[in-house]
């Protein structure tokens, strides 16, 4: 009985997938990504509805980056995200109904500010410099806040290429991430206010003297 075992558990190991990636996305997932026009936006979830609510506050899971669906997913968020009747500056999976971790970030620090697509974020660090910064949410219609963020983080992520990569992002763009991971855990903004009037904060007015180099566009 053992030798089947071993022999069983032998066969799992060698047939396990070695990627470390969730697999593909579920029936409900496909049906969603696919559904209507393919061409158009995803409807963007919000907290006013109890089964989007469900999905909003539930953690997501990874991705895997050579899935051919996320070329579809990608296309169709990044249109909801861009609604032309409520723009926004980011957004993430949980946001069009699918609890994958995939997210679009509008770059302020690059020159452009292009958006671009990160599939399985991962904030791994973030410094002790914090900053406070309006907030709001394509997710909760007619709410904003003043939500303290890290300045700094360090980020992980596959590219939409399926390139593995870190950097370290700073100011606003960070804060991007931060409030787009956040969604990827299930943590609302809102969570973020509440739980900021639990602690106190050292103001560093006067004590620090911040700057940035000005970049001149080339013509």
């Amino acid at each position: 009985m053992m030798r089947t075992f071993l022999l069983a558990l032998l066969g799992f190991l060698i047939f396990k997938p070695v990627s470390g990636f969730a697999q593909g996305f579920t029936n409900n997932e496909k049906s969603i990504i696919l559904s209507g026009d393919t061409a158009t936006m995803l409807r963007v979830t919000q907290i006013t509805e109890a089964e989007e609510l469900k999905v909003l506050t539930t953690a997501s899971t990874d991705i895997n980056p050579k899935d051919p669906l996320i070329k579809v997913l990608a296309q169709r968020m990044y249109l909801a995200m861009r609604d032309v009747t409520r723009p926004g500056i980011g957004i993430a999976g949980p946001q069009v109904g699918i609890n994958r971790n995939i997210i679009w970030v509008k770059r302020y620090d690059k020159e452009g500010e292009p958006f671009e697509l990160y599939l399985n974020p991962k904030i791994t660090w973030k410094s002790e410099l914090l900053r406070k910064g309006t907030e709001g949410c394509l997710s909760i219609p007619d709410a904003i806040g003043e939500v303290v963020r890290h300045h700094a983080i360090k980020l992980n992520y596959f590219d939409r290429q399926g390139k593995a990569k870190e950097e370290i992002i700073e100011g606003f763009t960070a804060v991007i991430f931060q409030h787009e991971t956040d969604h990827l855990n299930g943590i609302l903004f809102t969570e973020r206010l509440k739980e900021q009037e639990t602690k106190a904060y050292n103001s560093l007015v006067g004590r620090l003297n911040f700057m940035q180099e000005k970049l001149y566009l080339r013509p």
